[in-house]
């Protein structure tokens, strides 16, 4: 099974760069979205339909802002909106189908770049989210989370970790909740396979920093450790540009 997780920056505007082009070339079998900023009927889910697949979306309330989305070729048995929390959910952050004993879920943790307010939230959301995984591998203990975390785990996950300090998205506390994410059973699926610096999922538009390979590993596959036995594969697709990230593939054996 191949699943690919993507912040899109803006479906609409990938859609003007090929984006139906590439997903019919690298053919996942399920597609994860973030930041599709768009409401649904913003979004002509007949384009997807065309190539197979089915289009589950979960947008924010303010339009043109956040949202995710999960693309997939198999009838899920169960899709589920938000993590039943008001506060969160309006802005479109969690979405996930269960397919037999599997379980998907595209995340699109907040980003804390724009200032203190937001940095709170986004530590508020963090400490929500955690408890939310938790009691969610208890009735579904095969789970793949894929998505934007909007945060650096290691240095290795950053250029020039030196000069990141009090930098959002590399904070210790950030890079401490990941830690005890981890501690729960999560397993970071890219780092299974490659242990290479300079492997990156994001950069900015400033200063040619994709040119110059200036970026940050902020999109992730984490996986329950009950997969992964049955992971075969993990990448990032760096070379693919219809955002400020790329997309990031993990593959395993079905277990349904």
């Amino acid at each position: 099974m191949k699943i690919i997780s993507y912040n899109v920056n803006g479906i609409r505007a990938a859609l003007t760069k090929n984006f139906t082009h590439w997903l019919q070339s690298e053919n996942p079998d399920v597609l994860c979205l973030q930041e599709t900023k768009a409401q649904p009927d913003q979004i002509d889910t007949m384009i997807f339909a065309e190539l197979g697949y089915t289009s589950y979306l979960h947008s924010a309330e303010k339009k043109g802002y956040s949202g995710v989305a999960i693309l997939t070729k198999q009838s899920p048995d169960n899709v589920v909106v938000g993590m039943n929390n008001p506060r969160y959910d309006a802005e479109g952050r969690v979405i996930r189908a269960d397919f037999g004993d599997l379980s998907i879920v595209s995340v699109y943790i907040p980003s804390g770049s724009s200032g203190d307010d937001r940095q709170a939230f986004k530590m508020d959301f963090l400490e929500a989210f955690l408890p939310f995984i938790q009691t969610l591998l208890k009735s579904r203990p095969n789970l793949v989370v894929c998505g934007d975390y909007n945060i650096c785990h290691k240095p290795i996950d950053i250029n020039h970790p030196e000069r990141q300090n009090g930098v959002s998205g590399f904070l210790p506390e950030e890079r401490a909740w990941l830690d005890r994410y981890e501690a729960t059973g999560m397993v970071d699926s890219f780092r299974v396979f490659d242990q290479r610096a300079e492997k990156y999922s994001w950069w900015g538009y400033r200063g040619g920093a994709r040119f110059r390979n200036a970026g940050w590993r902020i999109d992730y596959h984490w996986v329950s450790e009950s997969l992964r036995s049955q992971l075969t594969g993990a990448a990032i697709l760096s070379d693919v540009v219809h955002s400020d990230h790329c997309p990031v593939v993990v593959e395993l054996e079905p277990i349904m």
